[in-house]
């Protein structure tokens, strides 16, 4: 809090000045003690000063004690204790009438609480899912399309402007090999003889597709111009069934990007010609090779093989270009699978190579999702669609349980926990909260209460322990939000609102009996309807940062 932290570091430069210490009070950070009981804040700065003075830690704790306690006196301070612990940490206990008061930044703000402004503005590219157009979204993709959303969303609260793009694969071999798979089950739909490609892909989605354009009158051909077209319609087709299942996952692009622009419109080959030029480019065995290990990868890389044939990492020279040189972003977030953690030093040296800070390009890696339980989790060897997972458990739920852990670990994703409508499911828990809450103040309006706007007396009315905590947990959002933002960590969005309707579900359970919330105590009852209704507010806003809806019935 930052009342605390002023007033302590006005009391450790007032002492530093007295006893001639060099230290920068700015340098002073407070946080809370790992038990509650320690107090609300705590911070070891005495300990930095004390070995600069030569002095007992103890002896400086107290003098910094002794300052903040002269300076807070009888002046209404948020500080209702200061107290030294152990060999020199200072703990601060907090007025708890200050947390109750503070509830009023979240009344005022409402919808807007939890948004903040960034120091330094930035507009953001985030490249995200970006699935090959040959097949199906799995349930991988899933998890990545949630992670890439969900720190869109955070970006955007935190004050950037953010680009949400998915950059469609429609001009390599797989193409080709999709194109070429339709062809093989056009011949088996018209009851011709053909091989089908040891490579190809055997899903029932290419025989579904390769059906219709039978249908159609579209004739089955070998020849490459015909092939590449036929695999293009199946590719349009792929992509509407992409776009519907993110749809109904609640993730949107503000871009679909195709690579096959890049190579006839000639930005491929431009992105060769200015790497030439800057001299990152040079000719060897026949080839063309990038000089990639002068950024700091492991080896130079080809972007021409010798057949003239342009390499993928070529396109993703020109896309990368694009993106920084002629659209012009500050920052860009690649949110890829696991598998491409080989990737990084060679895409980093292409930002270096068009003179841009290495740093500008984020790598965001999304481990796997192993299911469990449900019908698709006793699998063995299949993929598992994303459609089937939207199916089984639903979107909320979906969502939620792909942000239960940190992308950087694998999720294990329990399908029947997820569909499980009781506490132990975290996403009903969450839901069921703010539903609770809805009821409460529902029922409140049948006897002619609603929720009122802040009134500086609640601070004396709510006074339970369970209420203070509440809204201690309550003001923690917006950092909870900025921190998530700041270290690309969407996961702690969920666990900070389980955590709060943790509390908030203790305290209703605790009270329902002695303290209602509705009771004849017309003082009580509206304080309390304002401490859920604000509750209500910050669930809802956090819910509404992980893409997850808040019910008003469950």
């Amino acid at each position: 809090m930052k009342a605390v932290l002023d007033v302590l570091r006005a009391a450790v430069a007032d002492y530093c000045a007295a006893e001639s210490i060099e230290f920068d009070p700015a340098a002073i950070q407070i946080e809370p003690p790992r038990d509650p009981k320690f107090g609300d804040f705590a911070t070891n700065c005495v300990l930095q000063i004390a070995s600069r003075a030569k002095r007992k830690p103890r002896d400086v704790a107290g003098a910094v004690v002794e300052r903040v306690l002269r300076a807070t006196d009888g002046q209404g301070s948020v500080i209702a204790k200061a107290e030294i612990a152990g060999p020199g940490f200072i703990n601060f206990t907090i007025d708890p009438r200050v947390w109750i008061r503070a509830l009023e930044a979240v009344d005022r703000e409402g919808e807007q609480y939890g948004w903040s402004r960034a120091e330094r503005p930035e507009r953001v590219q985030i490249e995200f899912v970006s699935a090959n157009p040959t097949g199906p979204l799995h349930v991988g993709h899933g998890r990545n399309a949630v992670v890439g959303d969900v720190c869109a969303r955070l970006l955007e609260m935190t004050g950037h402007t953010v680009e949400r793009e998915f950059y469609v694969n429609d001009a390599g071999k797989q193409i080709m090999t999709l194109g070429a798979s339709v062809v093989a089950r056009m011949r088996e739909a018209r009851g011709e003889a053909g091989t089908f490609p040891e490579d190809g892909y055997p899903g029932q989605y290419v025989k579904e597709i390769a059906a219709r354009l039978v249908a159609e009158g579209v004739l089955p051909s070998d020849e490459p111009a015909a092939v590449r077209a036929i695999a293009l319609r199946a590719a349009d087709v792929l992509k509407a069934v992409q776009k519907k299942d993110l749809d109904d996952l609640n993730v949107r692009f503000d871009v679909w990007f195709s690579e096959t622009p890049l190579h006839e419109g000639g930005a491929v080959a431009a992105t060769i010609d200015d790497m030439t030029a800057r001299g990152h480019i040079y000719d060897a065995d026949g080839a063309r090779w990038f000089r990639s290990t002068a950024f700091g990868d492991e080896k130079d890389r080809v972007v021409v093989r010798s057949n003239g044939e342009k390499t993928y990492f070529a396109a993703d020279m020109a896309y990368h270009r694009n993106k920084f040189v002629e659209r012009g972003f500050a920052r860009v977030m690649n949110v890829w699978g696991a598998d491409h953690h080989g990737y990084i030093p060679r895409m980093k040296a292409i930002v270096s190579a068009l003179g841009k800070p290495a740093d500008a390009l984020e790598i965001v890696l999304v481990q796997f999702v192993n299911l469990t339980g449900g019908r698709m989790g006793k699998r063995t060897g299949n993929m598992v669609t994303l459609r089937e997972v939207i199916d089984e458990v639903g979107r909320d739920a979906a969502r939620f349980f792909f942000l239960l852990r940190s992308y950087n670990t694998t999720l294990e994703f329990d399908l029947d926990l997820a569909k499980r409508e009781s506490s132990d499911n975290p996403v009903y828990y969450v839901q069921y909260g703010h539903a609770r809450i809805a009821s409460l103040i529902a029922k409140a309006a049948e006897k002619g209460f609603s929720p009122p706007h802040f009134d500086a007396h609640f601070a004396d009315v709510l006074s339970l322990p369970e209420e203070v905590s509440i809204a201690k947990k309550l003001q923690e959002f917006p950092e909870v939000v900025r921190t998530a933002a700041a270290l690309r960590e969407p996961h702690r969005i969920p666990f900070y609102l389980m955590d709060i309707v943790g509390a908030f579900h203790a305290y209703y359970t605790k009270y329902k009996h002695d303290e209602k919330v509705v009771s004849d105590d017309r003082e009580k009852t509206n304080a309390r309807l304002f401490l859920l209704n604000v509750l209500r507010h910050v669930l809802a806003n956090g819910l509404a940062v992980v893409g997850v809806a808040a019910p008003e019935k469950m």
